[in-house]
């Protein structure tokens, strides 16, 4: 055997090591407990956040892990009270506010609602018969889509409205902005998110209806009712608060300065407590890093796991983590940076920068991932969210892909929640985490 081939039988030795011993003894889903039973909730700016900073921090060093926290400015919004009504029917609506809104005045907001579903059709009716009332967005998920498994890109045209609706309709002089939540499923469980207001144009306030509140009204509208509606929502915007990235890496052993980044977000919306989204990913993460100091594995790059804060809304932990490395002149010392942020059914591959000919290499050389499960790999150009700005200057990016369709049953709902998750195919997907990271960062 010659020093090449053997080099590259020890490589995939403690490729497959890894990955069988993981699947066999994942820990995974003790830390996602954690996170998600023990602390639960971790909107940005909120205590349980600064917990999460902490405990997590903690759990590295406990394993040898050299760890640190790199300051982030967060927003710290508060929901408040959030009720609703059909005034005009005498029937109790379930609505959650949107993440950012303003409040409505002290004693709430009254008035006739109309229906829209599309910003083609808003602009049409214009301020004439948009002027003081409710606007509707009526809009659902395309689920043809969601059941070929392309639940991402209909969610991405499913939420359009979410976070520029309420400034679309203050423009024409709306006193609030109502969403049908953007879900594939509900038991009346309304799906909160994050909406922004556009410079210079009027506040107004903003929430989701739960799918079937949604279709109550539209149903009615259909029907020539007329429909008006009471909202009282008392969210607050409180200043910013500081808060942190946790960082966590073991070093190369040949090309130290050479980077593997894997992460997901630790921050989560505040109805439920953020076990798909995205507990179940830092959870990969840690067990990933966990795994390989336990079995004293070291790769030639640094592998490097950053759990981001305030991607839910904001996505400030990501930018300041490339500021960081900018800062530091490390920025294209990263040869990968490998995203988890879609749940934690099934793993069926991953999406990445690559195109063509390294498409079909990385396909080639990630073989031993089928151990796992089917896995393939497609090219996307964009592959996360707080990694999109190391993607945009150029890194090569990875999101990992658990099976879709279920995905957005639960996502930003009171029903994220620990028992959404299997703690197989958790540490499936975990084994797929450090598989990928371990090759690379050993080629």
């Amino acid at each position: 055997m010659t020093a090449l081939t053997l080099l590259l039988a020890l490589s995939a030795s403690a490729q497959e090591l890894l990955i069988d011993h993981i699947l066999k003894t994942s820990r995974a889903y003790d830390h996602l407990a954690y996170l998600s039973d023990k602390i639960g909730p971790r909107l940005s700016g909120s205590k349980n956040a600064e917990k999460a900073v902490r405990w997590t921090t903690e759990q590295f060093r406990s394993w040898g892990i050299d760890v640190r926290n790199e300051r982030v400015m967060v927003p710290h919004w508060v929901r408040g009270v959030e009720r609703g009504r059909l005034v005009s029917h005498d029937q109790p609506l379930v609505l959650t506010t949107l993440g950012g809104s303003v409040a409505t005045p002290a004693g709430g907001i009254t008035a006739e609602v109309v229906e829209v579903t599309s910003y083609e059709e808003l602009e049409k009716l214009g301020r004439a018969k948009i002027a003081g009332k409710i606007v509707y967005y009526h809009s659902s998920f395309d689920m043809a889509m969601v059941e070929s498994g392309r639940a991402f890109e209909a969610y991405g045209k499913a939420v359009q409205f979410r976070g520029l609706g309420a400034s679309r309709a203050a423009e024409h002089g709306a006193v609030a902005a109502v969403i049908r939540s953007v879900a594939t499923a509900s038991l009346r469980s309304p799906h909160t998110g994050s909406m922004r207001y556009e410079a210079g144009k009027p506040k107004i306030p903003a929430a989701a209806l739960s799918t079937e509140d949604g279709d109550l009204v539209h149903r009615l509208l259909a029907r020539g009712d007329r429909v008006r509606m009471h909202l009282m929502l008392t969210p607050r915007t409180l200043p910013d608060v500081p808060s942190a990235n946790v960082i966590a890496e073991i070093r190369g052993s040949e090309r130290p300065e050479e980077i593997v980044l894997i992460g997901g977000h630790l921050d989560s919306w505040d109805l439920g407590t953020g076990a798909i989204d995205n507990g179940s990913g830092c959870a990969m993460i840690m067990e990933t890093m966990r795994v390989i100091k336990e079995l004293g594995l070291r790769p030639k790059r640094t592998i490097r796991a950053v759990l981001f804060m305030n991607e839910e809304n904001g996505l400030r932990g990501g930018r300041a983590y490339f500021a960081g490395a900018a800062r530091r002149e490390e920025l294209h010392r990263h040869i990968a940076a490998i995203e988890t942020d879609a749940g934690a059914s099934t793993p069926t591959g991953f999406i990445t920068t690559y195109e063509g000919k390294s498409l079909e290499a990385i396909q080639y050389r990630t073989n031993v991932l089928q151990r796992i499960a089917p896995m393939k790999f497609t090219s996307s150009k964009h592959t996360g969210a707080d990694t999109t700005p190391l993607i945009d200057a150029g890194i090569p990016g990875f999101g990992l892909v658990p099976e879709p369709r279920h995905y957005f049953d639960y996502h930003h709902s009171a029903a994220d929640t620990l028992d959404k998750v299997d703690p197989k195919a958790l540490a499936q997907n975990t084994a797929a985490i450090a598989g990928l990271a371990w090759i690379l960062a050993n080629e």
